[in-house]
């Protein structure tokens, strides 16, 4: 009862005529974000991001998690129509979506989607509001040592559940932990890595700056180059016959569409997993369980509900480790968590006792950005496939201009325009040798947490470095940490003894 004596608290704030207008208008460019091949919710959010600094932080974050919300259904519009992937957690979408456009059920395919989305946005949110308040007050027996460690596991877990491969992933983190120590000592005040002495360095690398030149001007490069062939859009309307009919449809499919979102609501939690494992892993399942798996990849609608549902789910539950333990589980929520320090926010499990007005609030504000979501995403189809239309170098210049005019405007120096064009470039030149970003943004936004963690239980500690395996909470996150870490080692291992083997 308590909980949702809290959520009514929550819909008091999230149903304010300011923040229902901020969720209309963050979702609106969600979608269309999350529909333009290139873009996605990472980019969308990073080059928003800035904007943001004009309302209240409740109303920002508010803001940015329904963007977040309506880039996630976007995604799987150009997924359909053009047969291009939004963003990465739509691939699987494009498997049976595309086809089923081509078959001229692009109409079929848009409603399956938005539908599924809403399910598992729902089920996922329903999910949220359970879990949150229990995992922030087991995370409040946290002290320096089992924070360090719980930072230390994130990191890992990119390192064995990623997927990319693990030495480039540990350069990106490593680098990452370099830039986060730029500035001023946490603790000595003296300066550290202040390249050539430049007064800019002296206020430390601004996560904001790194974010926009890695995932607005190095994606902005990195899509121009792959993009030289226009493809063709495919042509689509709803109508309420349609609308009718996929609705029953749908129905049919409720075993798919449950399993997906509980399923993609855990993955989600896991740092390092996040919205595309769960897509795929969806997928996966759905086919291999299907009494027709032969009609996979050929239009089957489960084939669209399955990695729709799964995602959505994802994200949710990629936000309550961010908001309850101070963790991201995804590249987005990695940029959320450093937005809601640049407002002052810190998350973790003392926001749900110090500031349960927003965190109520912004949890409420899931369930009317789910619902604005599909509506406006069935509403706005036939200008969906406008937009698609438009040339990318019409898209990219207003991206340019956004990042440029983003990144200047919090601290007006020039020396952060030069950052996001280094950046920029840096992003671009390692994306094309396959490093992956999110683990270098990740390192940036939780260095100084894991550093001041680890200073902190030294200090406590007497310097004895035993403390972070001996308290009981912390050594199980180390060990853990250790057998993510291992993890990859493990599967080179295999793979060599089963080439030999079969050799």
């Amino acid at each position: 009862m308590e909980i949702l004596s809290l959520l009514g608290q929550g819909f008091a704030t999230s149903l304010m005529p300011l923040n229902i207008g901020i969720v209309i208008v963050g979702v609106t460019l969600g979608l269309f974000i999350g529909a333009m091949p290139g873009l996605g919710s990472v980019n969308g959010v990073a080059i928003v991001l800035p904007l943001t600094f004009i309302v209240p932080p409740a109303s920002a974050i508010i803001f940015l998690a329904a963007l977040y919300y309506g880039a996630m259904y976007g995604g799987a519009i150009s997924s359909i129509l053009l047969g291009i992937p939004g963003s990465s957690t739509a691939v699987a979408t494009t498997f049976d979506g595309r086809p089923m456009a081509q078959q001229g059920k692009a109409g079929l395919a848009l409603i399956a989607a938005a539908g599924a989305s809403f399910v598992g946005g729902t089920i996922s949110v329903i999910l949220f509001t359970i879990f949150a308040a229990p995992l922030a007050d087991f995370a409040l027996k946290f002290g320096p040592a089992e924070n360090f460690a719980l930072v230390l596991l994130a990191f890992t877990t990119f390192v064995g559940l990623g997927g990319d491969d693990a030495l480039k992933t540990i350069a990106m983190i490593c680098l990452g932990l370099v830039l986060s120590t730029v500035g001023l000592d946490l603790i000595t005040g003296q300066p550290r890595l202040v390249f050539f002495d430049m007064p800019g360095f002296y206020a430390g690398i601004s996560f904001l700056v790194l974010a926009i030149g890695v995932y607005g001007i190095g994606e902005v490069l990195w899509t121009l180059e792959r993009s030289r062939i226009a493809p063709t859009v495919t042509a689509a309307k709803v109508t309420y016959a349609e609308l009718r009919s996929a609705i029953v449809t749908l129905a049919r499919t409720w075993k798919t569409m449950t399993f997906g979102s509980v399923m993609g609501f855990f993955v989600g939690m896991l740092p390092a997993a996040g919205a595309t494992p769960a897509s795929l892993m969806a997928y996966g399942i759905a086919k291999s369980t299907s009494k027709n798996p032969e009609t996979f990849g050929k239009g089957n609608i489960e084939g669209v509900v399955a990695p729709e549902t799964a995602n959505n789910a994802a994200s949710t539950g990629s936000l309550l480790p961010m908001l309850s333990l101070g963790i991201p589980g995804s590249p987005t929520t990695a940029l959320l968590l450093g937005g809601m320090v640049m407002w002052g926010l810190m998350p973790g499990p003392m926001l749900f006792s110090e500031q349960p007005d927003f965190v109520w609030g912004l949890i409420s504000s899931l369930y009317t950005a789910n619902l604005a979501a599909v509506l406006i995403n069935l509403a706005l189809i036939p200008l969906f496939v406008w937009a698609l239309r438009m040339p990318f170098s019409v898209l990219c210049t207003m991206v340019l201009v956004l990042c440029i005019v983003g990144g200047f405007a919090p601290d007006q120096r020039m020396h952060d325009v030069w950052l996001i064009l280094i950046f920029g470039i840096a992003g671009y030149l390692l994306r094309k040798a396959d490093y992956p970003m999110a683990p270098l943004v990740l390192a940036l936004v939780l260095g100084p947490v894991m550093e001041q963690s680890f200073r902190q239980a030294l200090i406590a500690a007497q310097g004895d470095v035993t403390t972070f395996v001996t308290r009981p909470l912390s050594g199980m996150f180390i060990a853990l940490a250790c057998v993510f870490f291992l993890l990859p080692l493990a599967a080179k291992l295999r793979k060599h003894r089963h080439a030999v083997q079969s050799g």
